[in-house]
């Protein structure tokens, strides 16, 4: 059973919880790694088998903070259209496992062993403790860059153009000095190309081209901000 786990939701631990109790033998999935109630979710659904949630969001700090709440044998990979279209659902996923610090073990059960495993009816895992940190540290170049991005992505979403300039702003950041290198210059060539696309869309007379071409800038700009929030992954 999949149930909504994302923004939108009034608190629903307890329900959950109680859900799971009176059926032991149901596999419940939390989708959109809970982040409607993460904190309560982990409380009430981690270590118990049976349990999931997915991946399936568009903040790779909200999947840092995910990390440290839910053992790998609870995680289910996921994607969700149109936040988590390939490959930043792929990318957002394995970027923030590896900056939390989970083993290439724990990314196959996550990645596909634990749906393998309901897919085949076998009994879940038990869960082990989570292995996420309650902290992680970012180049101040990466925060900066990931702040304008946070500013940028809502003004797609209400189809608004960037008057403020905030994607010159992370551009711009991009060439300072900073050791992640091969991160920058990935960053530079994804928001270069958002930002041509991003200027176009007032030129384009036709509705479906314009969500076509918003969808694409966002999904740019997404991978840039995956890149820079895990960078050094």
């Amino acid at each position: 059973m999949l149930i909504h786990g994302g923004r939108g939701l009034p608190p629903i631990a307890d329900h959950l919880a109680h859900l799971v109790e009176r059926y032991p033998l149901a596999q419940l999935i939390v989708a959109h790694a809970g982040i409607a109630d993460l904190g309560a979710l982990a409380k009430a659904l981690g270590g118990r088998a049976g349990a999931f949630f997915d991946t399936s969001v568009w903040s790779p700090i909200d999947l840092l903070d995910f990390f440290r709440h839910v053992a790998p044998e609870q995680i289910l990979y996921a994607s969700d259209y149109p936040y988590g279209q390939q490959p930043s659902s792929l990318l957002i996923a394995i970027r923030t496992a590896r900056l939390a610090g989970l083993s290439e073990s724990d990314l196959r059960m996550i990645l596909w062993e634990n749906a393998d495993r309901i897919s085949r009816h076998e009994t879940p895992l038990s869960p082990n403790a989570p292995h996420g940190s309650a902290t992680f540290s970012q180049s101040m170049t990466m925060a900066r860059i990931h702040q304008y991005l946070s500013m940028a992505i809502p003004l797609l979403w209400t189809r608004q153009q960037d008057t403020v300039g905030v994607l010159g702003l992370a551009l711009n950041a991009c060439d300072e000095v900073d050791t992640h290198t091969r991160d920058r210059e990935q960053i530079s060539e994804l928001l270069t190309c958002a930002r041509e696309l991003w200027w176009t869309l007032p030129e384009l007379e036709r509705e479906l081209d314009r969500v076509r071409v918003n969808r694409l800038t966002f999904r740019l700009i997404h991978l840039a901000d995956i890149v820079a929030v895990t960078s050094g992954a």
